[in-house]
């Protein structure tokens, strides 16, 4: 089977299965629903394996595969093909997708299986991944776009799925809104890298940088760091950074399997993903590298300490998640391509993992999710505690886990890539402490510590088919991160190749080091995992005790922490509610005592005229005679005049 072939089958094989469930979203079958979603989703991973092939069988200098779908835009300078393209880095994203996405999609029959709507949920979620890889497999910025929105739309609707529930609707509005004004700002970059290069195809605008040989410019004025500025800002709505993160933790009131495959593994990935395309565009524009590195270090720090006193199991995995995608950004605004890459592959796999993990541990406690209400759930629950510890292994970072190898790839280049900074290493650092205890402190309280349940909740272990993800996910946690071996250990461990690295070489921009010595990384390796170890075990002591409990009377420091910080109301009170004050004074003196006033004014005056006029039309033919006669005399009256 030929390329485009097998890329059609990648994209239309869950939008079938949208298609089918979607005409039958009221019938409550959720075994049947869940079967014809996950088999879609399956040939689609099936396909992208043989595409993968297909693709390591090339040439290492020509390994692309494209599908030329059809002429989109053709207007004089603005032409713009509907095409795909497979390679190295899109490659990787669509067997993150479609297979990640095919367990989430065979956890969600167990989870969903009581729900009302699973047909229609199942649903959604299909053409959730299609349009996604319409997002990673597009070869341009306006074909990305169009899986951009499509994923947007279906966060929208999956986070409110239980629209019923006020609080539920008004977080996927929130998500929808959010996300719209990073869109707009999405929108305003591609028109400016337009009007600079007369092309927004991905291969055409880094074969422009490099023929035009565009040095890096420190300045605002150049048209590539305001191009690049923007679609940082669209990136920040759709993966969740500073100012625009506030979606996501409210995010998790739509059922965990989509927190798992949303706002984990896929669509909160999207800006990351972006920025690594278009590597070469972004070294073109030091500023907003130097932006990208701020926002997404002090993301990475602030959201990770919020984690540290939730409470809500999702919520401290949506922290986390805001927290790990800030260290992707801090990877990508220092250069390091690779390694952000590397670092959303293995956070897809272990993130997934836990959010799943948490679904089984909602499921089995009755949709308890306060981690304050749990404890000894390892007794009870022992394959997901089994799995969630491999998952917790791999975020904190543990030497020979996928976490370790990734972060401390992001934590070396921030130290010691040329557009890195001690302050930029000292952030990740920072950020993977707080990692380790509150990862900990989750476990602690879930798992570890004396039982607190009520004893009319009795916890349960979830079903095989909620289980077999779980194992899958456990495994590539543990193991995924040895294609991206260091070059610093490598050495040490027989001289292992670093896959990854190889892989993406080709087509992602590489930034050497500008510090290349191997005792200063194994230095700082080393004191990065024993200062996780400690901060882990301190977690640990202080949550493993008769009755751990939170202390009610919470210094100023934690009380503001634990209330995030007050950023929401901080938006509330400075934008929402002024706007929404302010539309209101907009309609009552302008729209009600103006508009509709002129409005029936005017109607008034016509409906009086008509009423005038209609007297003419009294049925009399001497009537009408008469005024045939004064119209003769008038308009002889004025010949004669004239």
């Amino acid at each position: 089977m030929n390329s485009e072939n097998l890329i059609a089958i990648v994209l239309l094989s869950p939008f079938i299965g949208f298609l089918i469930n979607g005409l039958r979203f009221n019938k409550k079958t959720p075994v049947l629903s869940g079967t014809i979603a996950s088999i879609a989703m399956l040939i689609s991973f099936i396909s992208a394996i043989i595409l993968f092939i297909n693709l390591i069988q090339l040439p290492v200098d020509n390994r692309k595969l494209t599908f030329d779908f059809l002429n989109w835009f053709n207007i004089e300078n603005f032409k713009i093909n509907f095409s795909f393209v497979v390679d190295q880095i899109s490659a990787i994203m669509i067997l993150i997708i479609t297979g990640v996405g095919f367990f989430i999609h065979l956890f969600s029959i167990g989870y969903m299986s009581h729900d009302p709507g699973v047909t229609k949920y199942f649903s959604y979620l299909n053409f959730f991944v299609f349009n996604m890889l319409i997002l990673v497999l597009g070869d341009s910025l306006p074909v990305m776009f169009v899986g951009w929105e499509g994923v947007g739309l279906c966060s929208y609707l999956l986070i409110g799925f239980w629209y019923k529930d006020a609080s539920k609707a008004s977080a996927g509005m929130k998500a929808f809104i959010v996300n719209r004004i990073g869109d707009a700002a999405f929108i305003i970059g591609m028109f400016i890298l337009f009007m600079e290069f007369k092309t927004l195809n991905f291969h055409e605008l880094a074969t422009a940088i490099k023929s035009l040989g565009v040095a890096p410019m420190w300045t605002w004025s150049s048209p590539i760091a305001l191009g690049t500025l923007f679609l940082f800002i669209g990136a920040t709505g759709k993966s969740a950074q500073i100012p625009l993160y506030v979606w996501l933790p409210d995010a998790m009131a739509g059922p965990t399997p989509v927190s798992a495959l949303i706002h984990a593994a896929t669509m909160v990935t999207a800006g990351v993903y972006m920025i690594v395309r278009m590597g070469d565009v972004f070294l073109a524009a030091p500023t907003t590298l130097f932006v990208i590195a701020i926002i997404g270090g002090l993301t990475a720090l602030f959201s990770a300490t919020i984690g540290i006193f939730q409470n809500d199991i999702k919520k401290v995995l949506a922290y986390s998640t805001v927290s790990q995608l800030g260290l992707m950004f801090l990877a990508c605004g220092v250069g390091a391509f690779t390694a952000a890459m590397f670092h959303l592959m293995t956070h897809a796999f272990f993130k997934a993992l836990m959010f799943l993990g948490s679904g089984s541990v909602i499921h089995g406690m009755h949709e308890e999710q306060d981690i304050q209400k749990m404890g000894g759930l390892k007794k009870y629950m022992p394959w997901t505690h089994i799995t969630f510890f491999m998952g917790w292994l791999a975020i904190i970072g543990l030497p020979g886990f996928s976490g370790f190898f990734s972060k401390d790839e992001i934590l070396w280049y921030s130290y010691a890539s040329p557009y890195g900074s001690k302050i930029f290493w000292l952030l990740g650092l920072l950020t993977a402490l707080c990692t380790a205890f509150y990862m900990t402190r989750l476990m602690a309280l879930t798992f570890w510590s004396p039982s607190r349940f009520s004893k009319d909740v009795h916890p349960h272990e979830s079903s095989a088919v909620m289980l077999i993800p779980l194992f899958v996910l456990a495994l590539l946690s543990i193991f995924a991160g040895w294609i991206g071996v260091p070059h610093v250990l490598a050495e040490y461990l027989g001289h292992i190749p670093n896959y990854l690295s190889s892989w993406l070489s080709p087509v992602v921009t590489y930034v050497k080091p500008a510090v290349d010595n191997h005792s200063i990384e194994l230095g700082l390796m080393v004191s990065s995992v024993l200062l996780v170890l400690v901060s882990a075990f301190i977690a640990f002591k202080i949550y493993i005790l008769p009755k751990p409990s939170e202390n009610k009377n919470s210094n100023p420091i934690k009380h503001l922490i634990a209330n995030k910080y007050f950023i929401d109301e901080l938006y509330n009170t400075t934008l929402v509610n002024p706007i929404i004050s302010g539309s209101k004074n907009i309609w009552y003196y302008f729209d009600v005592n103006i508009i509709d006033k002129t409005t029936h004014i005017l109607s008034d005056l016509v409906s009086g005229a008509s009423r005038v006029v209609r007297q003419v039309q009294s049925g009399n033919i001497q009537t009408y005679a008469m005024y045939i006669v004064i119209g003769l005399v008038v308009t002889l009256s004025i010949l004669i005049a004239r």
